[in-house]
């Protein structure tokens, strides 16, 4: 959930680099780490959203440079290359997200195990443990996805940097036909990476509903 004041402490976290700043100054405005958390799964889960869209296209841009007879080398040279480099932005953005979800759950767990020493009430405490308990599993497949997703992002980089520096230099239409052997290759890639980043997203979607109906 987004509260306005939210907007404007989010800049003492970039001028003062320090997580535990800001979540006390957002914690003094009513926005608890497990606001953030949801907060953050949401925007991992819109980067992976962003990312599956942005190596499709890749995909299907390099499917033209090889597999489509006509056009100039060089805008077709041009055209790939800009695929990769808006790739590696969303590869980018989605490690950032990821590191920022596993921030603030860290924060949480660490706040909420220590709390549960300041209870009295022993059935209280016990029910609270279960709930920490039965978060921190969620989160545990959670970011499991999130982090098998991110994996299979490196093996497609990799082709498409391989082959847009390889262009670069042999800029021919026997360079072009020398990449169409690539193509299942990146293809079979961008498949499973698609595949995984879609299960991260799933259970994101489970995880924000689970976390919210605790509240």
């Amino acid at each position: 959930m987004r509260r306005p004041a939210a907007l404007v402490f989010a800049a003492l976290l970039l001028l003062s680099g320090c997580q535990s700043t800001y979540y006390a100054a957002m914690e003094k405005v009513g926005v608890h780490k497990r606001d953030i958390l949801v907060d953050r799964v949401e925007e991992a889960r819109d980067a992976q959203l962003d990312a599956k869209e942005q190596f499709r296209d890749a995909l299907e841009r390099y499917r033209s440079v090889v597999q489509v007879n006509g056009g100039e080398l060089e805008a077709r040279y041009d055209a790939l290359n800009s695929e990769y480099l808006a790739s590696e932005e969303s590869a980018k953005a989605v490690r950032q997200r990821i590191k920022a979800v596993e921030d603030v759950a860290e924060a949480l767990f660490d706040e909420w195990e220590a709390e549960l020493e300041q209870y009295s009430n022993a059935s209280l405490r016990s029910t609270s443990a279960r709930e920490l308990a039965r978060t921190r599993q969620d989160y545990r497949t959670l970011i499991q996805r999130m982090q098998a997703a991110e994996r299979r992002i490196e093996p497609v980089l990799s082709v498409l940097r391989d082959q847009v520096l390889f262009l670069k230099h042999n800029l021919n239409a026997r360079a072009i036909g020398a990449l169409k052997g690539e193509y299942r290759t990146l293809q079979g890639n961008v498949d499973q990476l698609l595949r995984d980043m879609q299960r991260a997203i799933d259970e994101s979607d489970a995880f924000v509903r689970r976390l919210q109906s605790g509240n």
